[in-house]
């Protein structure tokens, strides 16, 4: 008979997997549709009173500025209040995912007419007005770098989501090991996972045999640790975790002796991964970043063509821009669409849970694991196992290593009872 257990870690049994800075992304956005329509309100009278159509024209045209950043301030306030809401069997956290997609819609919509128009004054030269235009294109600019810098004050609108795990790699700081049985590079793997030891043969001749290797680290205070290796297919990868800091000798057991190496700790660094990816905060920085850019290019263009009368250099701005927008309106309708079909975000996530579990003897029978959030993840794993005594909770406590892994549901399959 199989054994179920379904838990969250981190966030008890209440499914709320919000990211890390929802409340503060959800603020900036809001402020954001503030400065918008103010520059909106200000532009439309100030257009009407002094008879000016580009004006006019520019407020109308910051007003769908500020409804698409209504589309991620509004996914933010409804995830939050709507976050312990039952109804939603995983959480709200993937509303942002959903309104980052809805965003990626309508920029590549905003791409498609801006293409439009631009081939038509290709087609059909109409008269630039610069004494007004190129103010205007300046004063837009000047609106989104104002917006640029209050999305992107913790870096999350330019896609390096700050998420509940921060780590560091080594991954940089590469050991190279001379030796009789070949050259071995040893390093500190650490991306998205707690840090392990990894040994990978640098040539054809170099063999490596996980039981008849080990790596034994002694720190300042004399303290050492053994650390038992296995083989991960091309590599050995330690079984443990290393604890921090990542500062001690290291003495490397191989076939043909012990090699001695010296690790020095590093600065900290933010981990940068999809699984880890706010695509809301993400989807409203990229609209404020198009319209920047498209304000760039038309001042460019508009420059250009006053000062040397060359016409069409402003629809070949906006051609370029077009072209700009649908690349990023793309990426974000990959990454987003992604996560809303439930691909797996994290591959290295789901290769760390099935080798915790067979490490241990047992057998994956079926392994699922998909982003519920920015920063979490779920995973329904089904174990086969001929010890009696593992139930659910001994394979949720082997998993709560993993950073982000929020919500686990386990299936325990007894071979003896099957047989």
């Amino acid at each position: 008979m199989s054994k179920f257990e379904d838990a969250a870690f981190g966030a008890g049994h209440d499914h709320i997997f919000l990211g890390a800075a929802h409340e503060d992304n959800e603020r900036r956005t809001w402020m954001v549709i503030a400065l918008c329509s103010a520059m909106m309100v200000a532009e439309i009278v100030g257009g009407s009173l002094f008879g000016s159509l580009a004006l006019v024209a520019d407020g109308l045209h910051m007003s769908t500025h500020a409804g698409a950043m209504l589309i991620a301030a509004l996914a933010y306030t409804y995830a939050r209040k709507h976050a312990g809401d039952s109804r939603f069997v995983f959480g709200t956290g993937k509303l942002g995912d959903l309104a980052g997609f809805t965003s990626a819609i309508v920029l590549a919509m905003i791409a498609l007419l801006i293409a439009y128009e631009a081939v038509s004054r290709f087609l059909s030269p109409v008269p630039i007005h610069f004494g007004q235009a190129i103010p205007i294109a300046v004063l837009g600019l000047l609106v989104n770098l104002a917006s640029v810098w209050l999305l992107s004050g913790d870096h999350h609108g330019h896609g390096h989501s700050h998420g509940h795990s921060h780590g560091h790699s080594h991954e940089e700081e590469v050991h190279r090991i001379f030796g009789s049985a070949g050259v071995f590079a040893l390093s500190v793997f650490e991306d998205g996972v707690p840090p392990v030891f990894r040994i990978s043969p640098e040539t054809d001749s170099s063999k490596l045999n996980a039981d008849a290797a080990s790596v034994t680290t002694i720190r300042p205070d004399g303290t050492r640790q053994t650390f038992a290796l296995v083989d991960r297919g091309g590599y050995l990868e330690s079984k443990d975790h290393i604890p921090e800091p990542h500062a001690f000798k290291a003495v490397v057991r191989l076939p043909d002796g012990e090699h001695q190496v010296l690790f020095e700790e590093h600065e900290h660094a933010d981990a940068q991964d999809g699984a880890n990816r706010d695509h809301n905060i993400r989807s409203a920085y990229i609209h404020v970043i198009a319209d920047a850019a498209v304000s760039v290019l038309a001042i460019i263009g508009l420059l250009l063509a006053r000062a040397f009368g060359w016409v069409w250099m402003d629809p070949l701005a906006g051609v370029i821009g077009a072209l700009v927008i649908a690349n990023w309106s793309w990426g974000l309708m990959r990454d987003t669409g992604g996560i809303l079909l439930d691909m797996n975000a994290d591959k290295r996530m789901s290769e760390n849970v099935r080798h915790v579990i067979e490490d241990n003897g047992d057998t994956v029978l079926d392994l699922h694991v998909w982003r519920v959030g920015p920063g979490h993840m779920s995973a329904i794993v089904a174990v086969a196992t001929d010890e009696s005594r593992r139930n659910p909770s001994f394979y949720r406590a082997a998993l709560k290593r993993f950073k982000g892994l929020s919500h686990v549901t386990v299936e325990v399959n007894p071979t003896r009872a099957v047989a």
